[in-house]
């Protein structure tokens, strides 16, 4: 199976990687069923890069439908070691304005009902969490926005993302409250997939791509669906440009990551002790604690 050091998730509007080169389809089936598409594995300026568009690449899975676990055990069984997760995003600030960039490096959960481990079944770990991003990893990201000078693009580094169940959007109790914690921007992905990375051991960062002031703003209403997806539109085409240049930045430089040895002190249960089922299930991931 063809390899991949990096791996980028594409979000809403993000639907493909026009730079690859040379690409491959290819069909990954995981103990935790089908990822959400086929990956393409492709040559972005002599690297191999996996791309996966997270709601499928004609958009037809709802945030509480992606198969989180099946995606990220795909990005591992490809030799996945860094994910660029791009993600549509409400801005909960003022100075947040639709069309800038954040990469956030705090999380607050707020999805209810989805499958946010690969553990269980006789297996049991915790990860350590308190740091949901791998911060050299996020620094990379952050200096690729910068150099570019990306026109009407202000660029926010750290702040917290709200992930929230969906598909609905918030109240405006919800926004409002959202505020008072000091939230930044809010979406409906990222967070599950951050946890799994990390067990994973796969480091993980968010480029979070703004569309929209969440409902708060007293002039949301003026917002349409025209406005959205044209700047949904813009987005993507900025995001290709700094996912380009923050690959050709890991390539030249591969971070250290906390990420790649999280497990070394998450695991509760000796391995020769846990089900020949589950290991089995979770070799990709465990296959170096054996």
């Amino acid at each position: 199976m063809t390899q991949a050091k990096i791996g980028v998730i594409g979000g809403s509007g993000l639907y493909k990687m026009d730079a690859l080169k040379d690409v491959e389809e290819i069909e990954i089936e995981t103990p935790f069923g089908k990822p959400s598409d086929t990956l393409i594995v492709g040559n972005l300026d002599g690297t191999q890069v996996a791309f996966l568009p997270r709601h499928n690449r004609n958009h037809t899975l709802l945030p509480s439908e992606l198969p989180f676990r099946a995606n990220i055990y795909a990005m591992k069984k490809l030799g996945v070691e860094y994910i660029i997760s791009a993600s549509a995003v409400g801005s909960l600030k003022e100075e947040v304005k639709p069309v800038d960039m954040v990469v956030p490096d705090q999380f607050i959960d707020r999805t209810k009902n989805r499958a946010s481990t690969f553990f269980g079944e006789g297996i049991i770990a915790h990860i350590a969490f308190g740091d949901p991003i791998c911060n050299n990893l996020a620094q990379i990201l952050a200096d690729a926005i910068d150099s570019l000078n990306l026109t009407d693009v202000t660029l926010h580094r750290g702040g917290t993302y709200v992930c929230m169940e969906g598909p609905a959007f918030s109240t405006k109790a919800e926004s409002n409250l959202y505020r008072s914690w000091d939230a930044t921007v809010i979406g409906m992905t990222n967070l599950t997939e951050a946890k799994l990375a990390r067990e994973a051991e796969i480091a993980y960062t968010t480029l979070a791509l703004v569309t929209d002031y969440d409902c708060w703003h007293p002039d949301h209403d003026s917002v349409t669906v025209e406005m959205v997806v044209g700047n949904l539109q813009k987005n993507a085409v900025n995001a290709q440009k700094v996912i380009q240049e923050t690959v050709k930045r890991i390539s030249k430089n591969p971070p250290e990551s906390e990420a790649h040895s999280a497990l070394k002190n998450a695991l509760f249960t000796p391995l020769d002790k846990a089900p020949a089922k589950t290991k089995k299930k979770l070799e990709f991931i465990l296959k170096k604690y054996f």
